[in-house]
């Protein structure tokens, strides 16, 4: 990868622009498959956003199945074709659950997330005689210290077998509703690195919790799917995500894990001591100014990820290296300026590209992804937002 390549691939475009190198997803992609050890990769949405590159990882050997983020994303994409999705988290949206009954195509195709009683009376509400997909989100937080140390996303209620076992019951007496998955997502494991840049005191922190978290987690999943499978016929167990795969795939109770951000392997992906992989997405933003010397001004810039605020959410200057933010005004809303001794060899009308901090929110920013392959632009396609859809 060089910073001349991507100038000579896209010579013809003005910038801002965002492209994704074909040879490095596809890389991603395989290496996410050897890690998975022959285990399905559901395909988590949300850290892509873009049909055509959904569409080109399902076709890869070890991809099945979309990990969607909203009911009416799910809706679309079956409507374009796309089969089995898990919207991997609850919806209150009446009018999306209205237009799920109402369709027989996407009650077969479409499976939506519950954790409480609230959940499954949303959902009955709406079926009107339709036989909705359910699947039971867990809770894998990791608790320590009695209780005074947790660790984890919070996002379910419920955490033990006994929990799951009950809601799993309530389920069967609902005619309208049919039990089909369990998912645990562990983002204590899967979503934080365990090598921090400048921090080895913060890294051995990081796989204590890590390995213990496992260690616990991996025996409560067993028993909540053996709880479940008592009282339900599951087609699916889903788990883990890019930071955690080889780790997931090694419970036997566990028949699937869900992946997506290794494959544009964006900033925060680079600390994990498990695996590497390749940049594939980036944005390129033009030089607009030259304020003093060792500054160059690039317009826009301020796509800060999601998340607990800090600098680690802020892009990555990544082509030329050398650059860095001015800390009094980082990255900005119209325009950022950018401090370095490559600053000085930077004329206006270049280019300086960055790599987003999380995946998919980058294509939140771009119409559209132009597809690099070697020295040249072989086309481009529409993200979500390109296609007039904003989910959330």
């Amino acid at each position: 990868m060089s910073r001349e390549r991507y100038d000579r691939a896209t010579a013809g475009l003005d910038a801002p622009f965002a492209i994704v190198d074909l040879a490095a997803f596809d890389a991603n992609a395989a290496d996410l498959a050897r890690r998975a050890k022959g285990k399905p990769i559901r395909v988590a949405s949300k850290s892509v956003r873009c049909r055509h590159l959904l569409e080109r990882v399902l076709a890869m050997d070890g991809f099945a199945g979309i990990m969607a983020f909203t009911l009416p994303e799910a809706l679309w994409l079956v409507s374009e074709g796309f089969r089995d999705v898990l919207v991997a988290y609850p919806t209150a949206d009446r009018s999306a659950l209205a237009a799920l009954a109402a369709d027989p195509r996407a009650t077969t195709e479409i499976t939506l997330m519950v954790d409480s009683l609230e959940h499954l009376d949303l959902i009955e509400d709406a079926a009107r005689g339709s036989e909705i997909r359910v699947c039971l989100d867990i809770d894998t937080g990791f608790i320590a210290f009695g209780g005074r140390l947790r660790i984890g996303a919070r996002r379910s209620p419920v955490r033990t077998p006994e929990d799951a076992a009950d809601l799993a019951a309530e389920i069967g007496k609902r005619p309208s509703l049919r039990l089909v998955g369990i998912m645990a997502y562990e983002a204590q494991i899967a979503g934080v690195g365990d090598r921090p840049p400048g921090s080895p005191a913060q890294a051995r922190v990081i796989r204590w919790m890590q390995r213990e978290s496992w260690r616990e987690l991996a025996v409560r999943r067993a028993r909540i799917v053996r709880a479940v499978r008592a009282v339900a016929d599951l087609e699916f167990v889903n788990g883990g995500g890019t930071g955690s795969v080889e780790k997931t795939v090694r419970e036997k109770a566990v028949t699937e894990v869900a992946a997506g951000s290794g494959l544009f392997h964006p900033r925060l992906f680079d600390f994990y001591s498990g695996f590497s992989g390749t940049p594939a997405a980036l944005f390129a933003l033009p030089v607009v100014r030259r304020p003093a010397a060792g500054v160059v001004t690039v317009l826009g810039g301020g796509y800060v990820a999601s998340g607990e605020p800090g600098p680690s959410k802020l892009p990555q200057p990544y082509y030329p290296p050398g650059l860095s933010y001015d800390p009094r005004e980082a990255a900005g809303e119209v325009q950022t300026p950018l401090l370095g001794r490559e600053a000085d060899v930077l004329s206006v009308g270049d280019r300086v590209y960055f790599r987003h901090a999380k995946a998919g929110e980058l294509c939140e920013r771009f119409a559209g992804l132009h597809l690099v392959e070697g020295d040249r632009v072989v086309g481009e396609v529409p993200t979500y937002r390109g296609e007039g859809k904003t989910f959330l």
